[in-house]
Parts: C-alpha cells; sequence; structure tokens
C-alpha cells in the first residue's frame, strides 16, 4: 500500500448540513481542492455514521479525490449518525428521494461544477445505482462496488428463493443495533438525547419486513434495477469480487446496459474496496482507476477507461483449500461483452443410479462466511467433510478447463413431501483429495417455476430443476477432477424447509453445465499499485474480547446438537483522534439438531459503547436478536437497551409471529 503525501491540488475539510424539502438536514462532510474554479462533485451517501463508523475507511479516499480535483461529500442517510430526522427501511423511497435531493443540492452550490458523480460498497453502492435509475440531470456517473441489482435474490435476505438464515438475520440484527446509536454531542450538542429518543420511538426491526415478504413481490422489486435496466441514466462502474455474494451484479450490468454506458471488472476481492489491501488479493490501484473514470465522464478527460474491454476478469489458478489467502493466483482476462463470445457452455452428464439425498440439518458449517471481510476464518475449509453429506459426480480434467460466469446444473428430482431445496456446490479436486469450493448455488423446490410464486413439489412426482450458481473465474487444471456435490440442506447459509426429508436424484437426465472460455491469460491487463491518502490516525487498543475464535464450532455428540458461533470482527474498539472513545462487540450464534429441522435457532448479541471522557458523555447500546420456528411459523425476538451513563434512557421488547410461505 501506498500512502499519498502530495496532490496536484491543496485541499480543505468541513462539515455542513444540506437541507430538504421537508426542513430535515442531513449531516455532511465535504473535502475541496483549494481552487478558484467549480469541480465536479462525488458523493458517498451511507447511514453507517461520518464521524466514527467509516471514518477511517473515508479518509483513505475522499481526502484523495479532493487532492485531484474533485469535491468528494460523505452525508449520512436520514436518521442515522448526526443527520436529522427519522430512520427508514433499507433503501426506501424516502432514503431515495432525499438522495436524489442531496444530488441536485450539491449540483447547485457554487463550488460545484454542476456534474456529479456516486460512489459506494455495499449500501452506497446500491443506492448509487437506485439513484441512477431515477435519474436526476446532475448525475452523469457511478461507481457501484459490490452491489446489487436484484434485492430479492441477490441480496442478504433470500438464496435461490431460500431464506438466508445467514444474513437475513445478522445484518438484520446489525442493523438494529446499528440504528439504536445516539447522535453524538461533539458535533450535534445538546440536541442528542432529544434526536435519540425520538429516533429509538420510531426503530422497528428489519427482519420482521424481510420476513414478511419471502417471495419476489413489490416491497423486493422497489429500488432492483433489473426491473428496468434502461432507467438507469449515468455511466456505470461495476465493480465486484469472486469472493463477494454480489458478484453476479456486475455480469448482469455489463449484460444489459449499453456499450457506451458501462464497464464492468471483478477481482478475487471480498466484500471491500479493491485497494484496501485485504484477503484474498492482489490488491489493486482502484483509485486510479475510478480517477479515470471520473475524469472522462465529469471533465470530459479521454482517459482511455472506455477502450478497455466491456469486462475485466480476474480467473484464479488452482490453489489448495483455506480460510484465507493473502494472494490468489491467476491473471487477467478482457472480453468484448457479456455473455462473452470467448465463452462457450460445455455440459457433463451425471452418471450412476438414483441416489437418495437426505443430508445431516448440520451439512453447510464449513460453507465460510456469507460476507467475508478478509479475515483469517472467513473462506470455506477443506469440503471433504461437506462433499461426505452430499450425493458428489465426479468428472477427470484430462486438459485445462478454465471457467467464467454462471455454472448451470439440471436435476431430475423425485421428492415425497412438499416442500425442499436443493444445494449444489461445484468442488475442485485435487489429487491428494482435498477438495477446494469454487462456486455454489441454491433453489427452493417451491420456487422452481419463478421466485415470485410458491409451487409445492407434487408427491411422489419426478420432475427436472435447474438453476444457476454463483459466477466464478476459476481453472481446472489437468489431473484434478471436477467435482460436482448435491445436498439437501445447508446451514446455517440457508433456513430448513419445516418438513425436510431430501429427495431422490436421478442422475438420468440430471448435468452441470460450464461455462468453459478459451483464450490465455491477457498481461496486457495490468493496475497501478493500491494507493490511498494519509490515514485518520485511529488507535485499536487489544482487548481480551479479541482473542476469541472468529468461527467456532462446537458439537454436543449426546444431543446431535451443533453450534456455530461468529464473531463477526467488523471493527472492536477503537480511539480517534477526537477523543471518542467507539466500543462494540458482537456475537452470532447458530444451532440446530442434526436431525431436526425444527431445532433451527439463530442468535445475536450486539453491545455498542460511545464515550467522550471531555464530555462527560458515556453511552451504551445492548441488543438481543433470536430467531425460531415451529412449523407454521418463524418466531422472532428482539430487545434493545440504551443507556446514558446508568440511566436506561430506553428498553423495548418485540416479539413477532410470522407465517412460513415460501420459506
Amino acid at each position: 500500500m501506498q500512502i499519498r503525501d502530495s496532490y496536484p491540488y491543496e485541499t480543505t475539510r468541513e462539515d455542513f448540513r444540506v437541507p430538504l424539502a421537508d426542513g430535515t438536514t442531513l449531516y455532511a462532510r465535504v473535502w475541496r481542492p483549494v481552487t478558484d474554479e467549480p469541480v465536479p462533485v462525488l458523493l458517498e451517501y451511507l447511514p453507517y455514521r461520518l464521524s466514527d463508523w467509516t471514518a477511517p475507511r473515508d479518509w483513505q479516499r475522499h481526502p484523495w479525490y479532493a487532492g485531484h480535483g474533485y469535491a468528494s461529500v460523505r452525508v449520512d442517510v436520514r436518521g442515522h449518525g448526526n443527520s436529522e430526522g427519522l430512520p427508514t427501511d433499507e433503501y426506501s423511497a424516502q432514503e431515495l428521494a432525499d438522495g436524489v435531493e442531496v444530488v441536485n443540492w450539491l449540483a447547485a452550490q457554487d463550488w460545484s461544477s454542476g456534474k456529479v458523480g456516486m460512489f459506494g460498497i455495499s449500501w452506497g453502492g446500491f443506492n448509487s445505482l437506485q439513484i441512477a435509475a431515477l435519474a436526476p440531470e446532475p448525475l452523469k456517473a457511478i461507481v457501484t462496488v459490490c452491489s446489487a441489482d436484484d434485492r430479492y435474490d441477490n441480496d442478504v435476505h433470500y438464496m435461490g428463493g431460500s431464506v438466508l438464515a445467514v444474513d437475513m438475520h445478522a445484518w438484520a440484527a446489525t442493523m438494529l443495533a446499528f440504528v439504536s446509536r445516539p447522535p453524538d454531542p461533539y458535533f450535534v450538542g445538546d440536541a442528542w438525547r432529544e434526536m435519540w429518543l425520538t429516533r429509538l420511538a420510531a426503530v422497528e426491526p428489519f427482519i420482521h419486513t424481510w420476513l414478511d415478504h419471502q417471495t419476489r413481490d413489490d416491497y423486493w422489486r422497489h429500488g432492483s434495477v433489473c426491473e428496468d435496466y434502461s432507467a438507469i441514466g449515468a455511466a456505470v462502474l461495476a465493480v465486484g469480487g469472486w469472493h463477494d455474494p454480489y458478484r453476479d451484479t456486475v455480469l448482469r450490468l455489463v449484460e444489459h446496459l449499453p456499450d457506451d454506458q458501462v464497464r464492468g471488472l471483478i477481482g478475487p476481492w471480498s466484500h471491500q474496496y479493491p485497494d484496501r489491501g485485504l484477503p484474498p488479493g492482489p490488491s489493486i490501484g482502484f483509485l486510479q482507476e475510478t480517477l479515470r473514470w471520473w475524469d472522462h465522464h465529469l471533465k470530459g478527460i479521454d482517459t482511455g477507461v472506455m477502450a478497455e474491454p466491456k469486462l475485466r476478469s480476474w480467473i484464479s489458478d488452482s490453489h489448495p483449500p483455506a480460510t484465507v489467502y493473502p494472494e490468489l493466483p491467476g491473471g487477467w482476462v478482457g472480453d468484448p461483452s457479456w455473455p462473452s463470445p470467448n465463452v462457450t457452455p460445455v455440459s457433463y452428464a451425471l452418471q450412476g443410479t438414483p441416489v437418495v439425498v437426505d443430508s445431516p440439518q448440520h451439512t453447510g458449517l464449513d460453507a465460510g462466511r456469507y460476507f467475508p471481510f478478509g479475515n483469517d476464518a472467513d473462506l470455506p475449509p477443506d469440503q471433504r467433510d461437506e462433499d461426505a453429506k452430499s450425493a458428489c459426480f465426479e468428472f477427470e480434467v484430462p486438459a485445462e478447463v478454465r471457467v467464467l460466469g454462471r455454472a448451470k446444473v439440471t436435476l431430475r428430482l423425485r421428492m415425497d413431501v412438499p416442500y425442499g431445496q436443493a444445494v449444489a456446490r461445484l468442488c475442485d479436486i485435487a489429487p491428494d483429495g482435498s477438495s477446494t469450493l469454487v462456486t455454489r448455488g441454491v433453489l427452493n423446490l417451491s420456487a422452481r417455476n419463478g421466485r415470485d410464486r410458491v409451487d409445492p413439489w407434487p408427491l411422489g412426482g419426478t420432475e427436472d430443476v435447474t438453476f444457476e450458481l454463483n459466477g466464478i473465474g476459476h481453472t481446472f487444471p489437468p489431473g484434478h477432477r471436477i467435482r460436482l456435490a448435491v445436498s439437501s440442506a445447508y446451514w446455517p447459509w440457508i433456513w430448513p424447509q419445516a418438513d425436510s426429508v431430501g429427495f431422490t436424484l436421478e442422475p438420468v437426465g440430471s448435468s452441470l453445465e460450464l461455462p468453459v472460455r478459451a483464450g490465455d491469460l491477457d498481461p496486457s491487463i495490468t493496475f497501478g499499485p493500491a494507493e490511498q491518502s494519509e490515514p485518520l490516525g485511529v488507535v485499536y487498543p487489544a482487548t481480551l474480547d479479541e482473542q476469541r475464535p472468529e468461527r467456532l464450532v462446537v458439537r454436543d455428540v449426546a444431543k446431535g446438537e451443533w453450534r456455530l458461533e461468529v464473531d463477526p470482527r467488523y471493527g472492536g474498539t477503537r480511539v480517534y483522534p477526537d477523543g471518542l472513545e467507539f466500543t462494540e462487540d458482537a456475537l452470532e450464534t447458530y444451532t440446530i439438531q442434526e436431525d431436526d429441522p425444527l431445532s433451527a435457532r439463530t442468535r445475536s448479541d450486539w453491545t455498542i459503547r460511545l464515550h467522550r471522557p471531555d464530555l462527560g458523555w458515556d453511552t451504551r447500546v445492548e441488543t438481543r436478536s433470536e430467531i425460531t420456528c415451529d412449523a407454521a411459523d418463524f418466531i422472532a425476538t428482539n430487545e434493545v437497551v440504551c443507556k446514558d451513563g446508568d440511566e436506561v434512557v430506553f428498553h423495548r421488547t418485540w416479539e413477532r409471529r410470522i407465517r412460513r410461505t415460501a420459506g
């Protein structure tokens, strides 16, 4: 990582408020070049609190953009951080309408050239796409990183029509803790407590809404730009990583947007900006790459960025299984379009006699983290234990097979119950027998005719089902084997069906289809070294809690019960240069009995403390979130306790029973 300490422009920084039409103001911070000339504006728009939680990351890039001639602005969403107003659901109509107002307001400032770009990762990437689909006139270009065009089938809620137990709940619990944090008196003054209590009174756990909509209905269509790609009015640089769950959005945006509007970039990365140097690498000079994008679309400078291939992708070489890779071997390829003329579907027919697939309910404990962030235990370990709980079909690799895109499976299934799910994993089997997970896919069998409907399986009936696996770039070398592993359970990623007893898979009529890419790697595709501006100077004191394992699997042999404990490690304890002491601790727990799908239980516990010793300000947020189930319902319990010093200023518990429909 190179730290940039000199720029074409000197810069200034100031905090201000953006006024909205309804009288609400949003808290904002701008880094600007020192110049008398108006400059284009870049906007990052998030609920994650610019004054603390994202501040270290913000300082890596916003000053860098300012030093290159842009006004780079970070804004807190309504009801979050130090912004006024009440919190809403993620990507609500209110949030997006506010975002349009912010874009127009920024374009009208005297230091603005009138041209605006938006960028962001995850939430900020989502709303960049969604606001681009509302097409405010000043918004000319966006950079969307690790985001999704389909809120139902490519987000944290559902996968293949199945409930994502691992992140549906964990992220809802995280946001419950996040939205319950108080404004900071250092920035808002004595009004902080009244703002906090008013905000807390409006809090509703996201999980209630998300579980209320178990099929792809109008709730999910809102904000899903895949409903109408032509509505997107800005140029789109879509960026993802093969170890991020949202990477398929890059492929779809490249497919559906015109050549002169979009470029796609997929690297080996996790759910992180590609310049941060977090595993798996290699990292790239991402800020320099985005500067080429901004200069072309916001300043009219021909940087050659639109002469790049429409899609640039990293293809990894075969590698042994591991939960972390500092860098993966491989290289880049460029394709002129998607689907690519360089990619040909190759079908592999499954062989053998019919096999009963009735996986133990704890199949999936070695799935790894749904959202890898670059931590040591994020990625899937050796899959041999998971493979043993699955029906496996293998294919020899006499000559190199390079895969780019989404594999597809067709499975001929017979099932004696109305509901179930099929999970397919593609693994690279080395000569020593080790099994590296390449990619995977899921289908809720009641969603086989469409994600917007629930079609029970005809009892005892046989049908062919086809579904795609997540996209990947991977090379199978000669002498290895390609393994397709099929299971009927995948906990805790997928919430089990109530009467899950598996299915019979008939190999005759079943197949695996791989997107095989011809041609060699392209050494002409290169990027500069990763570069950032000087860090904020946050101090991270070591604590005993940080010695807790990131992922711990506990088996109660007598009960047949398995428990997975996950420390998400978002930030821990840190001390900011302005004196703020910020402490957070989270633990996610997933429990199931190996023979009982109704024993599934998720729990998330959060504690957050914000402390300013110089102001005598000491606040604490404690949350507990749980989901259990019976045959008919999900049972969601959430609790929030907020303290100002030793005083409990808010305590509320929610309990909801939510009918199981598609889930």
